[in-house]
């Protein structure tokens, strides 16, 4: 299929074109070849928000406020709500834009819901190729939401410049704000609700953490050049209303605040390395397995070692150096 003028028109500003290549991209890893192939030189220059948290914390609500906000600034927003799998179609099941519907006449807002299809860490396979469609498309910034279930977010941090993580007081939740993965992917909590009993608790139980946190050492001589965003950056707590919109400039300072620790303190080049050698290992691993299943369904020969595997006469680990070697990718 030609994909130019579809290109040719996300170039130019048209929102029906993004929703069709969108559509490509989430359906077609060769069609996202080509659309990212095309589009390429044309990304680099959005700001990237990920936002995440357990059920019940108010995230669409606060993603609605917080584009309002960016609109309110000029910028051209676009969003990225990740939700489980419908079971039945495969499509998006909880559908965040309903949410936002006071967002949908917004001239500079392109809302997307998208499903994670089974993929682990909270991001759908395709994520990334969006996120370059919206940056072409001239997004200032890339919202992404992604599935708040507990701790399957955290690959989020791959993707993302910047990590909200919402909290409520009363919610229960201080389990899940304490547990390692998310503690270590923040970069700023927001208490939402912050009109509700108990929001100056829940801010004092967060630097509890904070500090706990702080005081473990971590062993590992690479965690410093890998995860320097983590090492250098201590993580700024705010409370915020998201229906009325109180303290939203606050959290606005706070996150231009890490956008400029970011580029000053030469993080952003490892955060641009790692983000580009994760999607290459995600991309190699769809099309390895890919190419691994076409050989499972369709080889006599592999139909032979499951045999043997069966019999016990061939260990399963032996049977995959056996399909590595008929790949070619054998050891030297």
């Amino acid at each position: 299929m030609d994909y130019s003028n579809f290109i040719s028109q996300l170039l130019k500003g048209n929102p029906r074109a993004v929703a069709r290549l969108i559509t490509f991209v989430e359906n077609d890893i060769d069609a996202a070849e080509e659309i990212v192939n095309s589009i390429y030189k044309y990304t680099g220059k959005a700001y990237i928000l990920g936002i995440t948290g357990a059920p019940g914390t108010g995230k669409s609500t606060f993603i609605s406020t917080l584009t309002k906000f960016y609109v309110e600034e000029g910028k051209k927003v676009g969003i990225i709500c990740v939700d489980p799998t419908s079971p039945l179609t495969g499509g998006a099941l909880l559908g965040d834009r309903i949410r936002m519907k006071q967002n949908f006449s917004l001239k500079n807002v392109f809302i997307r819901s998208m499903a994670n299809r089974g993929q682990l860490g909270g991001l759908a396979r395709a994520t990334e190729d969006v996120i370059k469609i919206l940056d072409a498309y001239a997004c200032d910034i890339i919202i992404i939401e992604t599935v708040g279930v507990g701790q399957s977010e955290v690959d989020i941090f791959k993707s993302a410049q910047t990590i909200v993580v919402l909290l409520v007081p009363g919610l229960g939740d201080d389990i899940q704000a304490i547990k390692s993965g998310i503690m270590e992917i923040t970069d700023i909590f927001v208490v939402n609700k912050m009109d509700f009993p108990g929001a100056d608790k829940k801010v004092s139980e967060i630097k509890q953490m904070l500090e706990f946190r702080n005081n473990y050492k971590y062993d590992s001589k690479d965690l410093s050049e890998k995860y320097a965003k983590i090492e250098l950056w201590t993580p700024e707590i705010t409370k915020v209303n998201s229906r009325s919109g109180e303290n939203f400039d606050e959290l606005l300072k706070l996150i231009k605040k890490h956008e400029f620790f970011l580029k000053e303190s030469g993080v952003i080049s490892n955060y641009m390395k790692n983000r580009i050698t994760n999607e290459t290992l995600q991309i190699l691993k769809h099309k390895l397995t890919e190419k691994v299943e076409k050989l499972l369904n369709s080889d006599k020969e592999i139909g032979k070692y499951i045999d043997q595997a069966i019999q016990k006469s061939l260990d399963p680990y032996s049977m995959v150096n056996l399909i590595i070697k008929m790949l070619g990718l054998e050891k030297e």
